[in-house]
């Protein structure tokens, strides 16, 4: 009997989502953040909105919320950015919050590619229940990068987990709660929302 191969799924062409960023194990300076995400392949762009996690305010004084919109069809990524400064005062803490100047530099691919467990052979890893679904995990390793486990929703191209790194060591987790297949409106891409 012949069995059949299960093909990793390609992510829809467009897609987004609100996420929350987290580390496995967490450790002392670890931080939790989340943030919004769309990704529309059909025009070759992204755009991440969110605390920038990992980022040490002890270092550098300050949290960092960032928007990266990338359009890897013009080979460009721009990134607005604003810093929080912790203002301590009678008891209480209060932010400050002061812009910086935008960034742009060459970019020619998305943050995250449409067939990225195609692109690095990834290997079906069992299932599991996640965020209450029942759930298919892909592995890969991107050259340079270390292991990389991806959760879809069983049966779909919905992804619901990314996890890099090694869990038992310290691994990248971020979840996408709700992921949508919605079509994305165009001004998305052209600036601060």
């Amino acid at each position: 009997m012949i069995s059949e191969k299960i093909v990793p799924p390609c992510l829809p062409g467009q897609w987004s989502s609100s996420y929350i960023s987290y580390w496995q194990p967490m450790l002392k300076d670890d931080q939790i953040t989340s943030g919004i995400c769309w990704f529309d392949y059909e025009q070759n762009r992204c755009r991440i909105d969110g605390l920038f996690n990992p980022w040490s305010e002890e270092k550098t004084g300050h949290r960092l919320w960032m928007s990266e919109i990338v359009t890897a069809s013009e080979g460009k990524t721009k990134k607005s950015k604003i810093a929080y400064y912790r203002e301590p005062s009678e008891g209480v803490t209060e932010y400050e919050a002061v812009v910086l100047e935008d960034d742009s530099e060459a970019c020619h691919e998305v943050l995250l590619t449409q067939d990225v467990l195609l692109q690095y052979q990834a290997s079906y890893a069992g299932s599991q229940n996640l965020l209450g679904r029942e759930t298919e995990a892909w592995t890969f390793t991107k050259p340079g990068k270390g292991p990389s486990t991806y959760y879809f929703v069983k049966g779909t191209n919905q992804l619901i987990r990314m996890v890099t790194g090694d869990p038992e060591v310290h691994a990248s987790v971020r979840d996408f709660p709700n992921f949508t297949t919605h079509a994305i409106a165009g001004e998305i891409f052209s600036g601060r929302v």
